[in-house]
């Protein structure tokens, strides 16, 4: 709290050492009111760089950097699950090296997508309760579960007590109040990946895990059938969310910044988009804020104007903050917003159905016409429902020399499969 107007240049740059520093978070710094009235000489801004008695980064113990890395080197099925603690430690290239020098499977978190490209041979896809089938399953079959820069959140891990117990775990974390939260650990690794994955790596003996990470290939032929082929290349007449994203893909060859609302677009955009780049994925995790979509894009427009920004919403979370796009006209911020309409609250709805036959209550949306919403605001935009369509109204979109909306009517009652539903154990996710 600042009282007096002299301390206020101080605890800005204390503030913003803090949120940057370690594991990065929000700082709150409270300001009187006769603070914000008072008169003083401003000396200019002096950056903070070190503040007494704070550590924001553990030390790095050698001795279980070193007990870690004679555990992968012993195992027969190592497994690695990332998180965005490799992206916040800007560590993206040191864990590049540690997962391609001993062929190591590797399996992100939502937060952590984008870390490590999508097409990367070594990525096993995306962890948690709309996850990708092979990892999930494969996370109850491993020898040595290696987690960097991720916290095992409940979404990741299901049932605790059917998580992984026939693994050895290794915990990279900065974080020390993450290590044995959630998940007993073996060997903990404090620091910051970006120090501990090098040291980590040097003590690594190559290895071929070739045959192991082909069971991961064998699952995903499976869900392929399953859940993929279906979503990605239907033969209803109503569009599907993932092949509204399969075209975005094909028209931005992955180099798109997306960012998401909460809801099932959220978790096929996160399933199907392709990543090329790290910071490309912007989502909201933890309780999952519906509104986050269009106002984080607007962030990420600022953040890199040189890059396409699309903001993928759904009909429900796109009424929460609609408002921003007064934000965008008066501004001049260049989203495209992509909004998959399925006039429901299509999450929510899911869970109605599967779990209480159909039972729906609060669920059914009924929306404004947000392309007329969005001309009120000087933006441009369009609505369509036909396949035939798709394509060119997304090319007209990307191509547009400023903000533009486009509304993708799909299908009402629609499911985001596989999912491990709760109560379950992550090797019991259900493919249908």
């Amino acid at each position: 709290q600042v009282t007096d107007a002299t301390e206020i240049p101080e605890a800005i740059a204390k503030a913003f050492h803090i949120a940057a520093a370690g594991r990065p978070g929000p700082v709150l710094i409270d300001i009187t009111k006769n603070a914000q009235l008072q008169l003083f000489e401003y000396a200019g801004y002096k950056k903070c760089s070190h503040i007494r008695s704070y550590r924001p980064e553990p030390e790095i113990r050698n001795e279980y950097v070193e007990r870690a890395a004679e555990l992968i080197n012993q195992a027969q099925k190592p497994f690695v699950v990332f998180g965005q603690g490799v992206i916040l430690g800007n560590a993206e290239e040191e864990f590049k090296a540690f997962i391609e020098k001993v062929n190591l499977p590797a399996a992100a978190t939502v937060m952590g997508l984008s870390a490590l490209p999508t097409d990367h041979p070594l990525h096993v896809g995306m962890l948690g309760m709309h996850g990708n089938y092979a990892p999930n399953v494969m996370t109850n079959e491993c020898d040595v579960l290696i987690a960097v820069g991720m916290r095992f959140d409940d979404r990741v891990t299901g049932r605790l007590d059917k998580y992984a117990k026939q693994a050895k775990v290794i915990h990279l974390d900065i974080d020390p109040a993450e290590i044995d939260k959630n998940v007993k650990t073996t060997v903990p690794v404090w620091g910051n990946c970006k120090k501990t994955l090098p040291l980590l790596t040097a003590l690594l003996q190559e290895n071929d895990h070739s045959d192991w990470l082909q069971q991961f290939r064998e699952l995903e032929k499976e869900e392929i059938r399953e859940v993929i082929q279906n979503e990605l290349n239907p033969v209803t007449d109503t569009m599907t969310m993932g092949e509204v994203i399969k075209v975005l893909n094909e028209l931005t060859n992955g180099d798109a910044i997306i960012a998401t609302d909460v809801g099932q677009h959220q978790m096929v955009s996160c399933r199907y988009a392709d990543f090329n780049h790290s910071r490309s994925s912007v989502t909201s995790g933890g309780l999952g804020t519906m509104g986050f979509g269009l106002p984080a894009a607007i962030g990420a427009w600022y953040g890199a104007p040189e890059k396409t920004v699309v903001a993928i919403i759904g009909d429900g979370g796109f009424q929460m903050t609609i408002q921003e796009l007064g934000t965008i006209m008066q501004f001049g911020a260049k989203v495209k917003i992509l909004i998959l309409n399925n006039e429901f609250l299509g999450m929510v709805r899911q869970w109605q159905q599967l779990f209480h036959d159909r039972r729906y209550s609060f669920v059914n949306i009924t929306s404004p016409d947000f392309v007329a919403v969005a001309k009120g605001y000087y933006i441009e935009g369009q609505k369509i429902s036909e396949r035939k369509d798709l394509k060119t109204a997304m090319e007209t979109m990307l191509s547009h020399d400023g903000a533009y909306l486009l509304e993708v009517m799909v299908g009402k009652e629609n499911n985001v499969f596989p999912m491990v539903t709760q109560g379950s154990s992550v090797s019991e996710i259900r493919l249908k």
